[in-house]
């Protein structure tokens, strides 16, 4: 009977030592990364930065790629949200500079920029970036400029889809090739491209 007692302590205490071996993995991987880039980023690095064995990061993740793409998701979600409120253009405005930041600033903007560059010649980790975090963001920037024009904010002469990637792309490009990004290029893209149309 006493014997009994202990068993959903250590279940908790299992579970609770698994979070934080994921979190300590996370958090290795994203400061190798930035710290060695993604070619010299190993498996074996992460499990010794993290403290944990590599078979257990081969027991949750098939690959590096799908460990900077967890980070990718959890960090995206807390420092660079798609605004769900009601849409306005500021918010579509403050949304574009945060982006900026993010791949600019960020450790974690760094990690996408890295998957970036690797999907451009394999196509595996292209599948995987597309599937877990392009598309789905994707889904939710598109929601948010239909919802501004049908609420009236903007009215762009592009379609959401395109709309985005003229806001997006230039960003991206300048930090991929390690060039300047002015605080006024996001400014003046969403100037350009939100404004109304003129009736």
């Amino acid at each position: 009977m006493p014997a009994a007692s202990p068993q959903p302590r250590r279940t908790h205490s299992g579970n609770r030592r698994d979070e934080v071996a994921r979190l300590a993995v996370l958090h290795a991987a994203d400061d190798l990364l930035v710290e060695h880039g993604f070619g010299a980023l190993t498996v074996e690095a992460i499990a010794r930065r993290a403290g944990v064995a590599k078979q257990t990061i081969y027991r949750w993740w098939p690959s590096k790629v799908e460990i900077l793409l967890d980070t990718l998701i959890e960090d995206s979600e807390k420092l660079l949200p798609v605004p769900t409120e009601t849409p306005t253009a500021d918010g579509i405005r403050r949304y574009v500079r945060d982006f900026a930041r993010f791949v600019t600033d960020d450790p974690a903007g760094k990690v996408l920029l890295a998957l970036i560059a690797e999907a451009q010649h394999n196509p595996d980790t292209a599948k995987s970036l597309h599937r877990r975090y392009l598309a789905p963001r994707r889904d939710r920037e598109r929601a948010m400029l239909t919802h501004a024009i049908d609420a009236g904010e903007i009215s762009p002469a592009l379609t959401p889809d395109d709309t985005i990637d003229a806001l997006i792309g230039p960003i991206v490009y300048r930090a991929l090739t390690r060039s300047p990004l002015s605080r006024e290029l996001p400014n003046t893209l969403t100037e350009e491209l939100l404004k109304p149309r003129s009736q």
